[in-house]
């Protein structure tokens, strides 16, 4: 997102909160955060991307340790960040197994054009990128990584960005892709967590989880974003969050899962938002197999 703090310090902040402790009684290979280049706030001027040198950076990295996780059979969990992370993460999926779905747990459908982005930021465009829908003027480094997703291999799992998305003028995906709204997934969780992975997991080889913790509603969790980016109502409680990711898990499949949009400096200063976060990965972790 080009700032040198906020997301960027998820990582040693979320290991300080007990992260690693989460996964107990598992075989844990912990690996050094990634080194990217300088924090930039400048759009691209071919493609228009935000921070253009730092993303590619960490796409490329990014694909590199997630694909050797999963040829080695590990299950590879990517934390701290933006959803980004997923043009990295799914392309690597694909490329080791051949195929991939995605369950995509967030408030915001991510579809946004790169040729209407306000801002450049990868983390409101990668469902589109992911799907082909825009990236023509994308780097080739990119593009060559692209598409990954058919519309039938995606489960969206939250969106409330209506508002948001009608301001852009861009069109939801509800009517090509298997999108379930916080009022569906309230009403019963694990319903909706087996329908999205039964969805997404016929004819691929296994699926990636994804969870950008802005589905929660503020009330529940604040520490996202940044500061004056506008916020939407609505959203799951922590309690409908672990009953869903939990739920999804167990049905099986899964290959690798993403946890991202934790913003430190919207934190106490007592980290309660990140032993929150912890408590949340601890009490789904039992689910993996």
């Amino acid at each position: 997102m080009g700032r040198p703090a906020a997301q960027a310090r998820a990582p040693e902040a979320l290991r300080a909160a007990g992260l690693e402790a989460a996964l107990a009684g598992r075989e844990v290979v912990a690996k050094p955060d990634l080194v990217l280049p300088e924090a930039s706030a400048e759009r691209a001027a071919g493609s228009g991307l935000l921070n253009e040198p730092a993303l590619l950076r960490m796409i490329g990295v990014l694909h590199a340790r997630v694909g050797s996780a999963l040829s080695a059979g590990r299950f590879p969990l990517v934390y701290g960040a933006d959803c980004s992370v997923l043009l990295a993460t799914v392309p690597a999926l694909r490329d080791v197994t051949g195929e991939a779905g995605l369950v995509f747990v967030d408030g915001h459908e991510d579809n946004t054009p790169l040729e209407v982005s306000p801002t450049g930021e990868a983390a409101n465009m990668e469902i589109a990128l992911l799907l082909g829908l825009t990236g023509e003027q994308a780097p080739a480094a990119l593009r060559a990584r692209l598409p990954v997703l058919q519309f039938g291999q995606i489960a969206m799992l939250g969106p409330r960005d209506h508002a948001h998305r009608r301001e852009l003028g861009v069109p939801t995906l509800a009517d090509r892709v298997l999108l379930r709204t916080p009022d569906e997934l309230s009403a019963n969780p694990e319903e909706r967590a087996r329908e999205a992975v039964g969805h997404v997991a016929a004819g691929t080889s296994g699926w990636w989880l994804h969870v950008d913790l802005d589905v929660l509603a503020e009330e529940e969790f604040a520490a996202r974003g940044a500061p004056g980016e506008d916020s939407v109502s609505g959203g799951l409680n922590w309690v409908q969050l672990s009953e869903l990711i939990s739920a999804a898990l167990r049905v099986g499949g899964c290959r690798g899962w993403s946890v991202v949009i934790y913003n430190l400096e919207k934190d106490p200063a007592d980290g309660r938002e990140a032993r929150r976060i912890v408590r949340f990965v601890a009490d789904v972790a039992s689910c993996l197999r």
